[in-house]
């Protein structure tokens, strides 16, 4: 293979990180959550803000305390506008102390922000009444927006798909091969699921170590349906980049495992995706999947994902590296 060639095929295969990041990166290139670990720098903050984003992205505990905040917040904020208004802006129970003053505001204000108004608080004059517009237009708003961003989140397809903790080096038909196992969390059906492995090592060739990346072949890539789950195998024959290889070699290479699963989600019938990776230390030679199968209680066949980690110790076969 001619020099340009080999850098063709090398371009093919990076993946989109670029070859300075390949080779200068001193961390793993996937966490295990799916996320990237590149830094962006240089435009202006705002535009690196994606708010919207953001919003829907975020966990839904984040989510809720968001929404939470944002309520109370505004509530004092207008709250401290109708004080600021003077003590008759608010006509009501009499109050003597800043405390009950203020108390009287704050609830005025979540009445009239929710658009409740019990009346027994109105307000009184012409500031109070400025006040009580603004505030029940960011009401109005307000209550648009969290609903379309519920609507939102609970709309957009996603994957959840659970990966087993560890890969394994484990014996495989008279050889060995690299494994991992995943399950779809959700009850939902995945179709036409399928799954691209690919290894990324620092390499020595003509005297100069460089970062390359090689697409293993699995023994089963793609599959029609996913009910269960599925364990991911690359039998490491003779035209593995693996044959050969010792856990020391692959510790000594900074090795990772990039894994991405793509299937159409049945329910929304959109492609939904999910990526992980392995570093060489979480690699664990000599060692297989333990049985997830269980019986339910109508006899038919199930699965239990909590075993999904479970592993038990194997020697390796003779031909295995």
């Amino acid at each position: 293979m001619t020099p340009d060639s080999q850098r063709a095929e090398d371009l093919n295969k990076d993946l989109g990180l670029g070859t300075r990041v390949a080779e200068q990166s001193r961390f793993r290139f996937l966490n295990r959550d799916g996320s990237f670990n590149v830094a962006r720098r240089g435009l202006p903050f705002m535009r690196t803000q994606n708010t919207y984003h953001l919003l829907l992205t975020m966990s839904w505990m984040r989510f809720f305390l968001l929404i939470v905040l944002f309520y109370f917040v505004s509530n004092l904020i207008f709250a401290l506008a109708y004080v600021l208004c003077g003590p008759a802006a608010l006509r009501g129970p009499a109050v003597s102390t800043f405390t009950e003053q203020f108390s009287q505001a704050f609830f005025f204000s979540v009445q009239t922000l929710a658009t409740i108004g019990y009346g027994g608080i109105s307000p009184n004059g012409l500031p109070a009444n400025i006040v009580v517009t603004i505030e029940a237009l960011t009401g109005l708003l307000g209550l648009t927006l969290a609903a379309g961003l519920l609507f939102a989140r609970f709309s957009r397809p996603s994957a959840r798909i659970l990966f087993s903790r560890n890969a394994v080096i484990a014996p495989y038909r008279g050889m060995s091969a690299f494994e991992f196992r995943i399950a779809n969390e959700r009850s939902n059906e995945l179709l036409d699921v399928q799954v691209t492995v690919t290894l990324t090592r620092m390499e020595t060739h003509g005297g100069k170590r460089s970062r390359k990346f090689h697409s293993l072949e699995l023994e089963r890539s793609q599959v029609k349906f996913f009910p269960l789950h599925l364990v991911v195998v690359h039998p490491i024959d003779r035209g593995s980049p693996l044959h050969g290889v010792t856990k020391e070699d692959l510790d000594a290479s900074d090795a990772e495992f990039l894994i991405l699963v793509t299937g159409l989600d049945e329910t929304f019938s959109q492609s939904v995706h999910a990526r992980s990776s392995y570093k060489f230390d979480e690699v664990l030679w000599g060692a297989r999947f333990s049985d997830m199968f269980i019986s339910t209680d109508h006899g038919g066949l199930g699965i239990d994902l909590r075993r999904i980690h479970d592993i038990e110790r194997v020697p390796l076969t003779d031909g295995a590296p």
